[in-house]
């Protein structure tokens, strides 16, 4: 009776499992807000979670699992942080998340992902996959998402060339502010990112890009005059928003760029690309 009124419980580095925590559990926790249950020995989420969960830290776990009931009843989840677990893309539910309405951040680093997950919710801003398996950013992924992405994190992964196609961004190109592609396996600037309006900090640094095709980040003239031939409404060439690039420790001879490869950046002191990789 006493525990109504607990906004925060913290319950990190025991032993907690399925097996010792039972559904009821967490029953007189009418007004929890804020659940840390980190570096214990959970192999699923945990049943009869309080409805009221706003942030939920289920970091280093044994979590294999999200099935299709276990957010439910916990509509108000803002916050899922489950990082250095087993999750794979195929044991997380189509219907697990999808339709919150409030889920905004996950962080999924550090599990066993080949790609990056389908069927994340419509209201996610910001996504944390480091240091997975992920070679591929499958097409109109984040199509679903409203108002859209902001935050995409995929350091430390196996993404290439072909992992990364013309729609793998489709549905954040108007939303999305921060991407971090960084320590993969990139031999080129990917596809799509000229198309991001918004995006304004870009980490390409740590692959084995040798190339820097102008129109890759900047959108050329001639493509946005031949869009514009049918239209009465101007758009303008220095339209990105574009301040931080990082293209350092690749494999770039720099003495080969165009003088036209990073025109739309706001500010060229704020493209890093030094040092660069001997061949």
């Amino acid at each position: 009776k006493g525990l109504k009124k607990l906004l925060i419980l913290e319950l990190e580095s025991n032993k907690l499992s399925e097996a010792n925590v039972s559904p009821l559990a967490f029953q007189p926790l009418k007004s929890l807000s804020y659940l840390r249950l980190g570096r214990n020995q959970f192999r699923t989420i945990p049943q009869g979670l309080p409805h009221s969960i706003e942030e939920l830290y289920l970091d280093n776990n044994q979590i294999e699992e999200i099935s299709e009931i276990c957010f439910n009843h916990t509509k108000n989840l803002n916050i899922i942080v489950l990082r250095h677990n087993k999750l794979e893309e195929s044991r997380i539910a189509p219907l697990a998340w999808i339709n919150h309405e409030n889920l905004e951040s996950i962080d999924l680093s550090y599990n066993k992902l080949y790609q990056v997950p389908s069927y994340l919710p419509k209201s996610l801003v910001h996504l944390v996959l480091i240091g997975n398996q992920i070679d591929r950013i499958p097409g109109f992924v984040f199509g679903h998402m409203k108002p859209g992405l902001e935050y995409l994190y995929l350091s430390f992964n196996k993404l290439d060339d072909n992992g990364i196609d013309l729609v793998s961004f489709y549905g954040a190109y108007h939303s999305l502010r921060e991407m971090f592609l960084d320590h993969n396996q990139l031999k080129s600037v990917p596809l799509g990112i000229a198309e991001l309006k918004t995006l304004n900090f870009l980490r390409l640094n740590n692959n084995k890009i040798r190339a820097v095709h102008p129109e890759r980040i900047c959108r050329s003239r001639l493509n946005i005059e031949e869009e514009n031939d049918d239209s009465d409404e101007e758009e303008d060439y220095e339209d990105s928003q574009l301040e931080h690039l990082h293209l350092e420790h690749n494999f770039i001879n720099t003495r080969n760029l165009s003088p036209y490869t990073f025109s739309c950046v706001r500010s060229y002191s704020s493209v890093i690309l030094k040092p660069q990789n001997v061949k």
